[in-house]
């Protein structure tokens, strides 16, 4: 009879555990191998560019309809007034045209304000009225009024506007004819001087 030896339970366990060693071992070349493998991707890309440019944009005034030029608050357009200003008396009117448009660079079309820049001296029993009309002069007829009549000189209510358009091509914009009628009442002051600058501000639309 032979005999058989019988395996102790360490030697059992320790038989049992190599396959399961191996199975880890095995499994980690496995996962190893798939980590290094990187699969190959496509790029692609779109690009845009812009390019800015700024317009030009400039107001210029005349006192005769015909010489435009710049009128700077240092150096403001005389208005040509059809009577002597120097020698009013109650019941006086004088009127002095003016016209505004955009030159030949402008770009835009526009929206102008008119406000009263200063006044300086005494202008007590003086009023006025501003309007505009197709062509040049003040006898022309009216076709907007921009301030009413009886505005006190030196005075401008709010949101007087009116409009400009540029030129095209070499051509400046067409200009806008005003009028500015000056009456005197029975409140003036002998022998009182006064002077008042009005602006016209233009914005760009």
């Amino acid at each position: 009879m032979v005999a058989h030896e019988v395996a102790s339970p360490e030697t059992t366990q320790r038989h049992s555990k190599v396959p399961k060693v191996r199975a880890i071992l095995a499994g980690g070349l496995v996962l190893g191998v798939g980590a290094a493998i990187t699969l190959a991707a496509w790029n692609d890309s779109e690009f845009a560019q812009g390019t800015f440019t700024a317009g030009t944009f400039n107001l210029e005034g005349s006192t005769d309809g015909t010489t435009f030029g710049e009128n700077p608050v240092t150096a403001p357009a005389t208005l040509g007034f059809t009577a002597t200003p120097s020698n009013l008396s109650p019941g006086d009117v004088v009127t002095a045209p003016f016209a505004v448009r955009l030159d030949d660079a402008t770009t835009n079309d526009a929206t102008v304000t008119v406000s009263t820049e200063a006044s300086t001296g005494a202008l007590t029993g003086l009023t006025y009225s501003l309007t505009q009309s197709t062509d040049f002069g003040c006898a022309e007829p009216v076709d907007t009024t921009l301030v009413a009549a009886g505005q006190v000189l030196g005075t401008t209510p709010g949101s007087v506007t009116f409009a400009l358009t540029q030129g095209a091509g070499t051509d400046p914009g067409a200009p806008v004819n005003l009028c500015f009628r000056i009456t005197a009442d029975d409140d003036l002051v002998q022998s009182q001087t006064g002077t008042t600058t009005w602006e016209f501000a233009a914005q760009s639309q």
